[in-house]
């Protein structure tokens, strides 16, 4: 029989539950997933979500205490858990970010807390060097780095498309610069971008996702396929969030699609920055910069993928069964 470990459901677009959905599916010829709800994106106001999320699902926690197997957690409703349950769980820790409270007062007193239990855990795995050193200095010492992964036949099946023709799918000028400044969401820098580009007449702003923000260029919710050979068309991405994020999914693969990019060294996104060699953006001078990033020689973005390269669905699978396979034995 295969062993038997319980998550959230992996259900979702965002960076977290796509991490969560590959683990899923990397290790789906070893493992007996069991899922519970993820409630609080089910809820279509923000304003105390999590509140309502950790209500809802004290029930199923409450449910799993007597179930056997291996816990793989990335939600506050670790805080639910008993401490033998802790001492079972890898727990997978994506970033911190007070920007994204939705439920003051309580929720920072409950991160607080978090990172008082994460030490009880049998591991906890973040995708980004900045992350792991984080929680070190929290006083959590059984931490190790899984960072994102991709799959390189899909990459590379975008990346043998014609940039012009792609251009041409989806409305794009010809001859000028398609800047991609990612999802078009708070906190991701998106108005900073626009400022800086929205007189320069070469230049058009592409972004995409869910929009929440109103978006002011070419703006794009797409399916997995489309959306990569949208970043085949775009000559330049630009990143420069103000939240913190872990190892930004939308700028790496805009890297791996052959895309030069000028990235804020913030966070999970400055180890990235720094693995592949990316300037940071200047508010000041960005469409200058972009002009220049737009004039790269195509042997930066041969050596910038043969980088992210490593990280291919192999050895993501590989990490994620070992650990995995370490905490369930009999």
């Amino acid at each position: 029989m295969k062993p038997v470990v319980h998550s959230m459901s992996p259900q979702g677009r965002t960076g977290g539950r796509v991490y969560l959905r590959m683990i899923h599916n990397a290790t789906a010829d070893q493992i007996d997933w069991h899922t519970v709800p993820d409630y609080k994106r089910t809820y279509a106001v923000r304003r105390g979500r999590k509140l309502r999320h950790l209500a809802r699902l004290t029930p199923h926690i409450r449910d799993l205490r007597a179930q056997p197997g291996t816990f793989l957690w990335d939600d506050l409703s670790i805080l639910l858990f008993t401490p033998e349950m802790r001492a079972r769980t890898v727990f997978v820790f994506h970033h911190y970010e007070p920007l994204q409270f939705d439920s003051r007062p309580l929720e920072p007193l409950l991160w607080h807390r978090l990172f008082a239990v994460l030490a009880q855990c049998r591991a906890v795995v973040c995708v980004a060097p900045y992350w792991a050193a984080f929680l070190r200095d929290r006083g959590v010492r059984n931490v190790q780095v899984i960072y994102n992964a991709f799959d390189l036949a899909e990459i590379d099946g975008a990346r043998a498309m014609d940039r012009a023709d792609c251009k041409a799918r989806f409305g794009l000028p010809k001859d000028g610069i398609s800047v991609y400044a990612g999802k078009a969401v708070h906190w991701k820098g998106i108005d900073t971008v626009a400022a800086a580009i929205g007189d320069v007449p070469e230049m058009c702003l592409v972004t995409t996702g869910s929009n929440t923000i109103g978006s002011p260029g070419h703006h794009f919710d797409l399916p997995r396929l489309q959306y990569l050979q949208l970043l085949r068309a775009c000559d330049v991405g630009v990143f420069t969030p103000r939240m913190r994020e872990g190892w930004s999914r939308c700028a790496a693969e805009a890297l791996l699609l052959g895309m030069p990019c000028l990235i804020k060294p913030i966070a999970g996104l400055g180890d990235l920055a720094n693995l592949t060699g990316q300037p940071s953006p200047e508010p000041r001078r960005l469409a200058e910069q972009i002009r220049e990033q737009a004039d790269a020689p195509p042997d930066e973005s041969k050596t910038v993928y043969e980088t992210l390269a490593r990280f291919d669905t192999t050895y993501f699978r590989d990490a994620w069964s070992r650990l995995l396979a370490a905490g369930t034995g009999p």
